[in-house]
Order: C-alpha cells, then sequence, then structure tokens
C-alpha cells in the first residue's frame, strides 16, 4: 500500500478517500442558490460535523462579502480544512485568499488554470507555454502562504494528455499537494475519467506524493458515475456538494457517491468520515436554506427515497425489508417507517406511524387526528410522512392561541407604509400598529409588536390560486427559531391579509413545536 505524508491529513494511505465539499463555492454559483454570511456559517458548521474533510468556502477575491465569508468560515469551524479559491494568474486572487484563510485551523488555497486547447485559446487567449509558466508561479504563490496547496487543470477532461502531464507535473513541482482534474463541462464519460488518473498516476513524476482528485458535473447525469470511475484510476479526493447543486445542471450529489461508497465496499473498498445518519438533516438544511426542495425521486434524501406504495413491495419489505432497500432509511437519516400509509391504514399503523414520527397522542386526538388521516388518504393517492406531519401539525388551526381578527394598511410613495392590527392571544383582544418598508413589511411588524417573539423569517412566497386581478392570494411563511422550521399557509383575497394568516399560522404551529419539546415555555 503506498503511503505518504500530507501537510493537512499527515499519513495518507491508498483506501483512505477525502470528501471535499463545495457548496459555499460552486454551489452557490446556481442561479438563486446565493446565501447571506449567516446561511453560509451555519451550512459550514453543519458540514464539518458531517464529517467533511476539506470545506471550499468561497473565491474571496470575487466581492468583499465572499472575502468576509471565507475569513468567518476560517476563523469559527473546527475539524475540517478550510478552502479558498483563486485563479493561478489572477492579479490579487492568491494574496486574498490567503489573509482569507489566515486565522483556519488548517488552511488550504485551491488555484486553478484552464488547460484545454478549447479554453486556452478562446477564454484565455494564451499560448500552452505560457498557462505551463503561470502553473508554477501560482503554486509557488499559493505555497508561500500555507502547507496546503491544491491545483486545479480547468476543463482538464478535455486537455490533451501531453499537455495535461507537463502542468500535473509543473504544479507538483512548485509545491501543490492536491491535484484536481476537473470534468468541468460535464463532458466526460466513466471510461474517459479512469484512464485520465491512470495515465497521470503512471506517468506523471512525483504523482504518488500527491492526492489527486475529482471534480465532476453533472451536463450528462453521470458526475456521480464519473467520480466512481476516477477513484478506480487514482482519484482519492472526491470534490461534491448537498444535494448536487452547482452550475448548470449541478455537481456530483455528495451523499450519493458516500452511500455507493458504503453499499457497494465490495467494488469501493475504500473509507471516509462521513456520519451517514446527518445526511438527510444537512439536506433538509440547505433546502430550506435556498427554498429549492429536491425533486421526489432524488436518490438517498428526496422523500420516495425509502418509500413503498405497491402492495407487492410492501409485502417483501414486510418480511425482509432487504428484498427492495439497498441500504436502510435509518443509515442516511430517515425514520425506521418506510411503508406509505393509505386509506386501507388502521388506526395502529397510524399510531405507529405517529409515535415514530415523535408524536404522542391521547385517545381524543388520535381520534381526531386518524378520522383527519381517513379523509385525508381518501383524497389523496399517497400520504407521506410529510403529510401526517403537517395534518397532526395543523391541529392547531383548531386550537389557536393566536387569532388574526383585522388588518388596515395604507401604503404609497408619499410616506412609509402602516399597518394597524388585531389580534386575539390566549383570548384576549391585542391592537398593534408598526410602519415598514412597503405594506407586508408594516404588517409583519405590527404581529411582531403584538406578540413579541425571536422566531427569523426564512421564506415568504406568494402565489395566485387562480388567474386573473381578482385572484385570491395564496401565501407560505417559514419561521425558523433555534433549529425549528414551520411553515404557515394563509389564503385571501388581498395579498396583505393572505401574508399576515400565513405569519400567524406559522407562528401557531411554532408554539405547538414549542410545547412538544419544552412544554414549560407554554402557560398551562
Amino acid at each position: 500500500m503506498t503511503t505518504f505524508d500530507h501537510p493537512s491529513f499527515g499519513r495518507v494511505t491508498d483506501d483512505r478517500v477525502f470528501i471535499f465539499d463545495t457548496t459555499l463555492r460552486d454551489g452557490e454559483q446556481s442561479p438563486g442558490f446565493s446565501m447571506n454570511l449567516e446561511e453560509k456559517l451555519r451550512m459550514a458548521e453543519a458540514l464539518a460535523d458531517l464529517g467533511v474533510d476539506v470545506i471550499e468556502a468561497g473565491f474571496p477575491v470575487a466581492s468583499k462579502g465572499d472575502f468576509e465569508s471565507v475569513a468567518e468560515i476560517a476563523r469559527v469551524v473546527r475539524g475540517a480544512v478550510v478552502c479558498a479559491l483563486a485563479r493561478s494568474g489572477g492579479k490579487n486572487d492568491i494574496t486574498a485568499a490567503g489573509q482569507a484563510i489566515a486565522h483556519a485551523e488548517r488552511g488550504r488555497i485551491h488555484n486553478f488554470i484552464s488547460t484545454s486547447p478549447l479554453h486556452m485559446k478562446y477564454k484565455l487567449r494564451m499560448e500552452p507555454e505560457t498557462v505551463l509558466e503561470i502553473v508554477t508561479t501560482g503554486n509557488k504563490a499559493a505555497r508561500n502562504l500555507t502547507d496546503d496547496v491544491e491545483w486545479s487543470a480547468e476543463d482538464g477532461s478535455r486537455t490533451e494528455p501531453d499537455f495535461l502531464c507537463r502542468c500535473v507535473e509543473a504544479a507538483i513541482r512548485a509545491g501543490a499537494t492536491t491535484i484536481n482534474i476537473p470534468d468541468t463541462v460535464g463532458y466526460a464519460t466513466p471510461e474517459d475519467m479512469e484512464r485520465i488518473f491512470a495515465m497521470l498516476k503512471s506517468r506523471v513524476p512525483g504523482a504518488d506524493s500527491v492526492i489527486f482528485s475529482a471534480h465532476n458535473h453533472n451536463d450528462l447525469g453521470l458526475g456521480v458515475a464519473n467520480t466512481l470511475a476516477s477513484l478506480r484510476g487514482g482519484a482519492r479526493q472526491i470534490e461534491c456538494t448537498i444535494n448536487g447543486i452547482g452550475e448548470r445542471a449541478g455537481n456530483a450529489a455528495l451523499e450519493e457517491i458516500v452511500m455507493a461508497l458504503r453499499t457497494r465496499h465490495d467494488q469501493y473498498p475504500f473509507t471516509n468520515r462521513i456520519q451517514t445518519e446527518k445526511l438527510l438533516k444537512l439536506s433538509r438544511m440547505l433546502s430550506t436554506t435556498t427554498g429549492f426542495d429536491v425533486q421526489p425521486n432524488k436518490a438517498i434524501v428526496g422523500r420516495n427515497a425509502f418509500a413503498h406504495e405497491s402492495g407487492i413491495h410492501q409485502d417483501g419489505v414486510l418480511k425482509n425489508a432487504a428484498t427492495y432497500e439497498i441500504m436502510t432509511p435509518e443509515s442516511v437519516g430517515w425514520s425506521k417507517s418506510s411503508l406509505v400509509l393509505g386509506k386501507h391504514s388502521g388506526r395502529a399503523a397510524f399510531r405507529d406511524k405517529l409515535m415514530a414520527l415523535g408524536y404522542t397522542l391521547g385517545d381524543n386526538q388520535l381520534n381526531d387526528a386518524f378520522a383527519r388521516f381517513k379523509d385525508l388518504a381518501d383524497r389523496k393517492k399517497v400520504v407521506y410522512d410529510d403529510d401526517i406531519v403537517a395534518l397532526v401539525d395543523d391541529e392547531v388551526r383548531d386550537h389557536q392561541r393566536i387569532r388574526f381578527l383585522s388588518l388596515d394598511v395604507s401604503a404609497g410613495s408619499r410616506r412609509p407604509a402602516e399597518a394597524t392590527l388585531e389580534l386575539e392571544i390566549d383570548g384576549e383582544l391585542v391592537e398593534a400598529t408598526a410602519t415598514g418598508n412597503g405594506p407586508v413589511d408594516a404588517a409583519f411588524n405590527a404581529v411582531r409588536s403584538a406578540y413579541p417573539h425571536t422566531a427569523r423569517l426564512a421564506l415568504y412566497s406568494v402565489g395566485a390560486v387562480t388567474e386573473g386581478t381578482d385572484a385570491q392570494a395564496r401565501t407560505t411563511v417559514r419561521l425558523e427559531e433555534e433549529g425549528k422550521m414551520v411553515d404557515g399557509q394563509g389564503a385571501d383575497a388581498d395579498t396583505v391579509v393572505s401574508a399576515v394568516r400565513a405569519y400567524v399560522h406559522a407562528l401557531n404551529k411554532l408554539l405547538v413545536k414549542r410545547a412538544r419539546t419544552e412544554p414549560e415555555a407554554l402557560p398551562a
């Protein structure tokens, strides 16, 4: 077994695979997926807790905000290498990256330059020899700032083999300790990626003293397959993202790669540090943060990944789960129950499902909830865990501590919007008036004034139930408090009233969640 010493990981062996997460860099470059500093920091801490080896925190030279995000993550996060991206020949790039990771427990500078004929001719407008010189100077500059340096050959999968070998050799000689060969545009096939890494490992001097890394995009849907093939060729670092987010069609999905390694250990006899039981939690955290849910049939973390509706499948799973499940739901963070409840399910099965989801109801509450479940099952083809959670939580609609009574709003271009609100809170009338940056903001400020709370508004979404200017507005409000997330819905012909109804509904649901976990927080 080949071994060598790496500046961040110490003694490295062939059976160890390092997980490099670029959710906060490549993932955030997806349209609509931008995150603020607080959200990035929360994600970075969760990634470190998951067991990720390297967190690519951003591109410091891109903006002041990106620099501050990388610097703060470097100061706060422990347990993972914090990496900053830089162009090999970009003015000030490497300096900015070095400054951003200066306070990291372990820091890395990741520099890159294009090496394919297409990119060199049309993007860089440079001759190959000039690119080769920049590879050397860029990695030397990075190595002067940190011992842990990664170099990437952008569009590496479409680079001429001989030139790619020369560039990799130059990067290693200049101090790079990790070499990344990305399939930047998702063009390669698994056979291509395995061949490229095997070639570099056999032809490049010094290849046995660095970690080779794979960064595969998903334009042809081959990101995960190409990554697994890269491991066969000799790569030992995987660059990936939670939920597979990333530019265009995204990156290879972390959760899919890790579970493939775990499930098919016979084919991929490698180890890693990922605590797979936390995968679903992190997937949902990212979805909540960005507002983009994964598709139902998404591998590992999609809501259908462990759902069985077919009677034949259900019968097989009940007798032996391995008949239709190649991994256990618990291994990635799902609950033990994986059968979809429907209109033929009985009260006992419903009670067991509620207990598995963390609910304990009295007989009367159970009867009411079961009646609502049966009604829902008659109207809905499939009833998922999330449906049952919503069904039970929505009992709050019938036992609300906070009730919306009335709202008056004045708004226009001459003065700030003002909202006057009446709520019934625990049976008492409460009135509040507030201003804001627009009528919805003023109305929400009035709610917060009438019922002070620390919950953060995480999502505000408005849609029309029907077409036309007289359409009823349907609003969703998501509140977050100490890790607890709730969604409230409201509908009204007036958009602002719809928004307030949704906000009050979310508050009531949040109080229910508090009561389940902190009964002392509510009066009797």
